[in-house]
């Protein structure tokens, strides 16, 4: 007797709906972000922040899902629906991220409702919601005290296919303190008609709100009887949420988000993808947008013969000298390679161009004997000839091409420098058009510049034909350089700097960039 074999079936897996919320990607959740972290599967949404999208495994699947009011949609709902059932059913973790809150106004429960039919297992992760983030991101408290105990979200846009809308207006107009309308751009006129109409005073007040917690946020303030006027010639789209009541008198007093420093500036980071994100996360936090355009790819260079070889002696050496972070990095990366560890160092001394260099260095339990009070390549030179170098061994693990400016005033002073290349900066390929668009589109603000060699390969990207081209497409762009040398490297290529800090750190070129456009308020976004 024979038996046929077969094969097991697959196991089904799970959906889960994740509220992406308003906009800004710090407002999602921890349970949400950690789903994210481990997805198979991600179906997006229009309004989902696409940096959410960094939280993707690699080899997951991202499918966009995007609708728009007015606009082609990428799936029809029930296109959707099927999507989240067939990857489930194929066995994979999928992520439903959708924009605000999965079960306002977003259609989550009835993709459930489909979920339930296929006996799919799924489960929801709330998120903030629009209504609740557009007024406080616009400096409205949806309720208060003095002003109402009561508030309503309502939609603006109804399932076209009912025959009637199931929204009492004649209650709704006076019945809530505060109304919270979503996707109410395109039926304003009708939705303040009624309110009017069914007993709402004309002068109460209206905010509305576009893209709320994104840095392309813009709130207007009006009336019942004036909004309509507003809208209209502020030229707002959708998305927007609509804010009515006396509550909307407060935002004069609590509006935080539209008044910091760098709200409205476009801001282009020019620093390697590994180190951006200090310089961005800050630029953000004062209000502005970055876009990262990586001029610069850090690689290890093809040969280390001559830094293996001063590792093998470098108890014979007085001095090693960092003076940038990758070269630290990459530095103790070769010297781990090598079977070594920090405690190879023990009899030589360390210098570091400058604090972050230093904080650097720490992280291999290793302190700086010596820190200049400049924190360039001459200042770390002015301050190592304060010592007496003549007749020592001085070992320079840096970039594969580098200024010549530390080794040549240490070798005229007697020293015996070993320059040992440990990394190399290679210009990144692409999104050059990309770059062009914003800048021909006057949609830059600033450019900053944190080193000679992202100014080279920025404009090197750029491509510009000649220096009349690289005004035309830099007019109007201020710049910031981080120290003396990138400012130099700046001005040897036709451009003005507009800003640099006095001490050449991350931290004191945003505090420089923040005091620049305070003293500029006029300068704002072009584009």
């Amino acid at each position: 007797m024979t038996t046929s074999q077969s094969s097991s079936p697959i196991p089904c897996g799970k959906v889960y709906l994740v509220g992406a919320g308003p906009g800004d990607p710090g407002l999602i959740t921890l349970r949400g972000k950690y789903l994210l972290e481990h997805a198979e599967v991600v179906v997006y949404d229009y309004l989902a922040n696409p940096k959410l999208l960094g939280y993707v495994p690699k080899d997951a699947k991202l499918i966009y899902a995007g609708k728009k009011g007015g606009g082609l949609h990428a799936f029809t709902q029930q296109g959707i629906n099927q999507l989240l059932i067939d990857h489930a059913k194929e066995g994979s973790m999928v992520v439903r991220l959708k924009g605000g809150d999965p079960f306002i106004f977003g259609r989550g429960a009835e993709e459930i409702e489909e979920l339930v039919r296929e006996g799919i297992d799924f489960e929801v992760v709330p998120g903030v919601t629009s209504a609740t983030a557009a007024a406080t991101y616009a400096g409205i408290p949806i309720t208060h005290r003095e002003y109402t105990a009561s508030v309503a979200f309502v939609t603006g846009h109804e399932d076209p296919t009912k025959k009637s809308s199931n929204i009492s207006w004649e209650k709704l107009a006076t019945g809530a303190g505060t109304i919270v309308v979503y996707m109410g751009i395109k039926t304003l006129p009708s939705i303040t008609k009624k309110l009017i109409e069914y007993g709402r005073s004309p002068d109460t007040p209206v905010a509305v709100v576009r893209w709320a917690s994104t840095p392309q946020q813009f709130s207007v303030e009006g009336t019942l009887a004036t909004i309509c006027e507003v809208v209209q010639k502020a030229d707002i789209k959708p998305p927007a949420l609509v804010i009515v009541g006396d509550v909307v008198k407060l935002r004069k007093t609590i509006d935080w988000f539209e008044r910091r420093p760098l709200f409205g500036q476009r801001i282009v980071v020019t620093r390697t993808r590994e180190q951006a994100s200090d310089l961005v996360v800050k630029l953000e936090e004062n209000g502005a947008e970055c876009l990262e355009y990586s001029t610069i790819h850090i690689e290890p260079v093809e040969d280390y013969t001559i830094l293996d070889q001063a590792l093998g002696e470098i108890d014979s050496y007085s001095w090693i000298l960092f003076t940038s972070l990758n070269a630290v990095t990459y530095f103790f990366k070769r010297l781990h390679e090598k079977g070594y560890d920090s405690r190879k160092l023990a009899a030589t001394k360390i210098a570091v161009v400058g604090r972050a260099t230093g904080e650097e260095l720490l992280k291999y339990g290793v302190r700086a004997d010596l820190i200049p009070e400049q924190f360039t390549g001459k200042g770390l030179a002015e301050a190592l000839l304060q010592t007496e170098v003549k007749g020592n061994r001085i070992l320079l693990p840096r970039a594969l091409k580098a200024t010549e400016i530390l080794p040549e005033a240490l070798t005229d002073a007697g020293a015996m420098v070993t320059i040992a290349p440990t990394y190399q900066n290679i210009p990144p390929q692409g999104r050059r058009e990309e770059l062009r668009d914003q800048l021909e589109a006057g949609s830059v603000d600033m450019i900053t510049f944190t080193s000679s060699s992202t100014v080279s390969n920025f404009l090197s990207m750029l491509g510009a034909a000649d220096g009349q081209e690289l005004q035309r497409l830099l007019n109007n762009v201020r710049i910031a350089a981080i120290g003396p040398i990138t400012a130099e490297t700046v001005r040897d290529n036709g451009l003005s700097v507009d800003i640099q800090p006095e001490r050449y750190t991350i931290d004191d070129m945003v505090q420089a960039i923040v005091c620049y456009a305070k003293d500029n308020p006029s300068q704002r976004t072009k584009g």
